[in-house]
């Protein structure tokens, strides 16, 4: 039913169904690649095939969902960290971000220019490079992979990455909200032109769209203000792990006009694709970085809310109108653009090509060997006592389980709450402005700052302890039965032969790319410059 249906409103222009590597010099492909910073599986489109209930039904992405039905939607594609560094770091190099040294981490984190990137191997095949925003960052050099900052396209400005800020002041200044909105649309629009006006004759393009504006922080109340979403049309929908209160709805309100900041900039850049004559031959893919910022299951954790994101792919050479379950990480991007490319896909890549799939006709399962989704985190930004230190996971998720191994349980997974503990606890407008007052793996924002400061709170005190406290070294989630995983199996004798199979699968993938947290205890990720440098005692109390 639902693939009548999606038919039904996708008119498929013809596109040859030659491969891409097969193609002929002058027709490889451009490839438009949109990318959202913290960005996680939020779009209207998801609500329609995964069915109403979710919070996805208060989000509306109508450019988004209009490419995705014009090509192939990923039900079930993952980032490979919840974390922005090694996320890109997985993605530009096509392998598990375990394998890219510094670019494993964030705070700290350097490019190893050995590590071959799928931008620069395009560029040597003959792509004309650009990039507006955030490619590969916080690292050193910045957009290494991307050929740091040479192929930039910013000229009209940056203003879009603080959307909701830049709009706000506009409207102050007298603008109406869409005079507000088109003024960074334009910039959008200007940025992207000024990348096709600079290519040479004939040369196919591979161009980045990384706006920042959905990592935090937004104004407060944006998201009905210049929106016009309602936080109340969430009641009743929010997961679990989010309470169900008016702070924490208003919160990811906000996050979501974010989120239709960036399908509003995608509309203009297909707009602007169209006008060129360039649209039937790019390859596009639009998709986030990882899970929301600031909220309990979110970004820097293991959880589908940290990892599962959109992934939407369309162009010549995909049979579109299509919705798959096959499982995919994102570093299978990597491959994918090479081959749509013609370029050669180098040995050391561990990520797979799509190519099968968006050939297919088929819809669901494809490719009976995409069945799993392999992921992790070492340091994010912590600053513990003793150090710099990871919180070191690795995990499996297939379509019935979540399983989890924490290597070090005892520490705490989102940072250090010591000051929580101390004599003169920050404030909740503490918690609201500073990143790093506590806690620093989860971004601050008014949902943070709502659980913290009820931490002692009976009612809220267990579900504080199960997002803030120490974890078990093993966690595993029966899908099934608990879908927003908030119930811990791994230790329940039913589960054991399941527990078992997925540890063995999960350690078989670590060993066999050479994951260095499975080599000597950990060794090369517990020591410097990987571990941080030693931050000394704590901070002093501070006077009121």
């Amino acid at each position: 039913m639902k693939s009548r249906v999606w038919r039904f409103l996708v008119t498929i222009a013809a596109i040859s169904l030659l491969a891409p590597h097969a193609a002929a010099e002058s027709q490889r492909p451009n490839i438009l690649f949109l990318f959202a910073d913290d960005w996680g599986r939020f779009a209207q489109v998801y609500a329609e095939v995964d069915g109403p209930g979710t919070v996805n039904d208060a989000v509306r992405t109508p450019n988004i969902d209009r490419l995705s039905r014009q090509g192939v939607l990923f039900r079930n594609a993952f980032v490979n960290a919840p974390s922005c560094t090694p996320c890109r770091s997985s993605l530009l190099s096509g392998q598990h971000f375990w394998r890219t040294g510094r670019g494993a981490i964030l705070q700290g984190a350097a490019w190893n220019e050995e590590i071959p990137a799928y931008p620069l191997l395009l560029k040597d095949a003959g792509y004309h490079l650009g990039e507006t925003y955030k490619v590969w960052s916080p690292g050193s050099p910045v957009d290494a992979p991307y050929g740091a900052g040479k192929h930039g396209y910013e000229r009209a400005g940056r203003r879009f990455n603080s959307f909701s800020q830049s709009t706000t002041k506009m409207i102050a200044g007298g603008q109406s909200v869409e005079e507000a909105k088109q003024v960074l649309l334009d910039e959008v629009r200007q940025n992207f032109a000024a990348m096709l006006a600079d290519r040479a004759k004939d040369a196919p393009f591979c161009y980045w769209f990384g706006p920042t504006n959905v990592h935090r922080k937004w104004v407060k109340g944006s998201g009905k203000s210049i929106w016009g979403l309602d936080p109340d049309a969430l009641k009743g929908k929010m997961p679990p792990f989010l309470p169900d209160v008016p702070e924490v709805r208003q919160d990811l309100t906000d996050y979501f006009g974010e989120v239709m900041a960036f399908d509003a900039a995608v509309g203009v850049l297909l707009e602007e694709l169209d006008a060129s004559g360039e649209r039937e031959n790019t390859l596009i893919a639009v998709a986030g970085d990882h899970g929301a910022p600031g909220f309990p299951h979110g970004k820097c954790n293991l959880y589908d809310f940290g990892t599962q994101v959109c992934l939407a792919i369309a162009g010549p050479g995909v049979e579109g109108g299509r919705v798959v379950d096959d499982f995919t990480i994102l570093p299978d991007l990597a491959p994918t653009f090479l081959e749509a490319g013609g370029a050669e896909i180098p040995d050391v890549m561990t990520a797979r090509s799509l190519w099968p799939v968006l050939k297919s006709k088929k819809e669901g399962q494809v490719d009976p060997s995409r069945t799993a989704a392999f992921m992790g985190r070492e340091r994010h930004v912590a600053m513990a006592r003793e150090g710099h230190l990871p919180y070191p996971q690795r995990a499996i998720r297939t379509a019935e389980h979540l399983y989890i191994v924490n290597f070090r349980p005892d520490r705490y997974p989102l940072g250090d709450p010591y000051r929580l503990d101390s004599d003169n606890p920050p404030t909740v407008e503490e918690m609201t402005e500073s990143t790093f007052v506590t806690l620093p793996d989860e971004d601050a924002g008014p949902t943070k700052a709502w659980l913290v400061s009820r931490r002692d709170d009976p009612r809220w005190k267990p579900l504080y302890e199960q997002v803030y406290g120490k974890r078990p070294r093993e966690e595993l989630y029966d899908l099934k039965s608990d879908p927003h995983q908030m119930h811990n199996v791994a230790s329940d004798p039913k589960y054991a032969a399941v527990r078992e199979e997925l540890e063995q699968r999960l350690f078989t993938e670590l060993r066999t790319t050479g994951d260095p947290r499975v080599i000597n205890e950990g060794k090369y990720f517990e020591t410097p410059p990987l571990a941080g440098i030693p931050s000394g005692p704590a901070r002093p109390k501070r006077k009121r």
